[in-house]
């Protein structure tokens, strides 16, 4: 019984750090997709827009992450890898979400994410972001 214990500890905390690992990548996604660094645009300067953004991309890779590991293989490293793998696929998604959205809207859309005064279009790419990663969700289930 402590074996199983200890081994599930560890386990979690290995799935814990993969999730992590990818919620970073997704910062760096999302500071990539914006003009501007994110830590300035959010902490320094409190653009909503940004922060807006960033939290919906965080709360989608977490979502991604959250059912890979519910539905995860009994195996431990092909749960690991599907998390992981799932995971960057959410990020490529989500890019390209940005991109397409980018597409169909007048003006550059990291531009106006980036804008101090606040955007409907902000709430719209932060769906958006959203949207695609549950997309993934529903795949992985």
């Amino acid at each position: 019984m402590l074996e199983d214990l200890l081994t599930g500890a560890w386990q979690s905390i290995v799935f814990g750090v993969v999730g992590v690992a990818l919620m970073a990548a997704g910062f760096v996604l999302v500071d990539v997709l914006t003009p501007g660094r994110l830590r300035e645009l959010i902490w320094v300067r409190r653009n909503g827009n940004a922060a807006l953004l960033l939290a919906a991309n965080q709360l989608g890779i977490a979502g991604i992450v959250f059912t890979a590991i519910l539905t995860s293989y009994s195996s431990f490293s092909k749960g690991l890898a599907s998390t992981v793998i799932f995971g960057l696929i959410g990020l490529i998604i989500m890019a390209l979400a940005f991109f397409v959205l980018d597409l169909l809207t007048p003006g550059k859309l990291g531009e106006i994410i980036c804008s101090d005064e606040p955007h409907p279009a902000a709430r719209v790419s932060a769906a958006t972001h959203f949207g695609a990663a549950l997309i993934v969700c529903a795949c992985i289930a």
